[in-house]
């Protein structure tokens, strides 16, 4: 709890208890989770807590730089803890999101588009995963 308060201050966040309670959860999840899945997460231990707090709290942490937002389904925003340079693999099947280093997926050219000054990008992987197969040698 100690690590999570000096976080926020030095990002210059007043640490209430509301913000400490999402940040609990928000800020150590390997998940990609909504306002609503945050918010029901958080409340099973802190119950008072209200949505409105939760959103706002989310939106404070994208603004000062602990999180990052993203539409990667329609429709859906999702809160990323992993706030340095990566891409993402949406499943198909399952909607789960999961994280790619940046260095496995190489880009060329986005810095030199004509007429456009680039300030951040990412690739969106969407498909499905390969099952594994299991083989049966007869010997």
């Amino acid at each position: 709890m100690k690590q999570v308060v000096e976080l926020l201050r030095t990002h210059a966040i007043q640490p209430s208890a509301q913000r400490v309670a999402v940040a609990n959860y928000v800020l150590v999840t390997k998940e990609h989770p909504t306002a609503e899945q945050v918010f029901h997460a958080v409340t099973a231990t802190f119950p008072t807590l209200s949505r409105a707090t939760v959103y706002n709290t989310l939106h404070l942490f994208v603004k000062k730089g602990l999180l990052k937002q993203f539409a990667l389904t329609e429709g859906v925003l999702v809160f990323d803890p992993h706030v340095e340079p990566h891409h993402h693999f949406v499943d198909d099947e399952t909607g789960a999101i999961v994280d790619i280093p940046w260095d496995r997926i190489r880009v060329e050219g986005a810095d030199d588009l004509p007429g456009i000054d680039v300030r951040d990008f990412q690739v969106v992987v969407r498909g499905k995963r390969q099952r594994r197969r299991t083989t049966n040698k007869a010997t």
